[in-house]
């Protein structure tokens, strides 16, 4: 029955007016007098999902079906599964719905489950019967692009966040991951220019905002002008990793300038003040009175100004382009390094804010320790430190991470080091800069800087890259570490 009574009408308008709490109570209201009203109980579920009580949600959208199994309710109950990322439930119901509504939204729907249940080449399929109900639905050729680079074909995603731009010119976020794609085939003419688009992003906008907020607005942006006479205020906006694999460009970049002032992360600070070549690293907030530029640019933007295409970018120093401290090179050597076995320092864990698949599981390290005339060192810091009591309970350690309060100290225990074996952090960067030996360890789904062809590392001459056959597939990647670590012991 359909309720036609004045009350309904008052919690309909309620609602769809976001006066959402007097409607839910209204639809309450009426449910205690018509307990099988479905369309009421539909509406109830719909306000529930929109608050995101998915709980409520459920109930009210699956009574609804029991009374009348109207496919506008069994949509309803398949998009709450799918927000709720219980992507098997999703698919069990949109498997049928398309059947009996073959449209754009329940197509794409039934690609974004099989996405988040790893069913790649399902979600493929689905993406691309949307678009042909729908030739412009932008979210498809977006969502392709990112399977395209699931499954490392960068050139397919270029051509995907392409058509996706096609049909939204404008949208930043497909721009700046489209740079990554470029990035990642070493189209950087391209992809540096794209690149420039991430500035839009939450994380950069903060930064910015940070930074003198009120010199910068009164500053232009460095766009090439000559620098011969100016000083050029740079600041980060992104990861340690980035910061430090850019830092490559720094000696370049005070030879251009009267001046280079930087403000890299607090934790930087000491290492790139005793690598400085002739910048000023500030390390705190000072007063804006205190601090004089002409121009100011983000790090991460030097080599798009530069003009650096394909190899170009990869800069090479023949001793590298980052010194330990020797004082703190001789704390560790004495303290902890006075052994004549094969040093060893490993980390298993980074930020993962961004990406889990790149944490490595403890375990998987074991077989290493047991291989003859070596030390292991943790350099694990902060998060995942604590997994270091799971090899203590077998094997001798020496934990490392816990000393260092940034990356000056780092830097000093890495110099110690004979091998560096770590899953994608910061600290690959930190070696490959040293030209210290490092065994970087990918998941299956990597980062753009790696590149398509891993037989090398284009960045570091003494990074070598270790990849999983498969998602989720360590045991793959350690067998070749082992073999390799063989080697270079014996």
């Amino acid at each position: 029955m359909v309720q036609q009574s004045e009350k309904f009408t008052q919690a309909f308008e309620k609602h769809n007016s976001g006066q959402l709490t007097d409607a839910r109570d209204m639809y309450l209201e009426i449910l205690q007098k018509e307990p099988e009203n479905a369309q009421v109980w539909g509406y109830l579920g719909v306000l529930y999902y929109q608050v995101k009580d998915y709980m409520e949600a459920e109930l009210c959208i699956k009574k609804a079906i029991s009374l009348n199994p109207r496919l506008y309710y069994i949509e309803n109950l398949a998009r709450l599964y799918l927000d709720k990322g219980e992507f098997k439930a999703a698919i069990a119901l949109y498997e049928d719905i398309v059947k009996a509504s073959d449209t754009y939204e329940n197509n794409f729907n039934l690609a974004m489950a099989y996405k988040g249940n790893h069913d790649w080449e399902k979600a493929k399929k689905a993406y691309y019967k949307s678009l042909e109900i729908n030739p412009n639905g932008y979210e498809s050729y977006f969502n392709l692009a990112y399977l395209e680079l699931n499954e490392n074909r960068p050139e397919n995603a270029v051509k995907c966040y392409q058509k996706a731009l096609e049909i939204k010119p404008d949208d930043w976020e497909s721009v700046y991951f489209l740079s990554l794609a470029y990035m990642q085939i070493k189209n950087y003419e391209k992809g540096l220019e794209c690149f420039e688009s991430r500035l839009c992003r939450q994380s950069a906008i903060v930064s910015q905002e940070k930074i003198y907020p009120n010199l910068m607005r009164e500053k232009p942006i460095w766009r090439g002008e000559d620098l011969k006479d100016k000083v050029l205020f740079t600041y980060y906006e992104a990861g340690y990793g980035d910061m430090l694999m850019f830092y490559r460009y720094m000696p370049i970049l005070t030879s251009m300038c009267k001046k280079v002032i930087i403000k890299p992360q607090k934790e930087l600070a000491a290492l790139f003040r005793e690598n400085s070549y002739g910048a000023e690293v500030i390390e705190i907030f000072d007063f804006e009175k205190e601090i004089d530029f002409d121009y100011h640019i983000p790090f991460l933007s030097i080599p798009y100004i530069l003009g650096y295409k394909g190899d170009e970018m990869f800069i090479h120093h023949d001793d590298g382009y980052l010194k330990a401290n020797p004082a703190k090179i001789n704390y560790y050597k004495e303290k902890f390094c006075q052994n004549d076995k094969f040093k060893i320092g490993i980390k298993w864990q980074g930020n993962t804010h961004y990406d889990t698949e790149r944490v490595l599981n403890v375990e998987d390290f074991f077989r290493l320790f047991d291989i003859l005339n070596t030390q292991f060192y943790s350099f694990q810091t902060f998060d995942g430190s604590e997994e270091i009591e799971k090899i203590r309970e077998k094997y001798d350690i020496i934990d490392l991470g816990s000393t260092f309060s940034n990356f000056s100290d780092t830097a000093g225990a890495v110099e110690n080091m004979d091998l560096i074996i770590s899953n994608d952090t910061s600290l690959v960067h930190l070696a490959g800069a040293m030209k210290k030996s490092c065994m970087v360890l990918l998941p299956y789904i990597y980062n753009w800087r790696w590149h398509t062809d891993l037989s090398k590392c284009d960045w570091y001459d003494s990074v070598k890259i270790y990849r999983q056959n498969d998602h989720g597939d360590w045991k793959s990647v350690f067998d070749k570490v082992e073999k390799d670590m063989k080697e270079l012991i014996f």
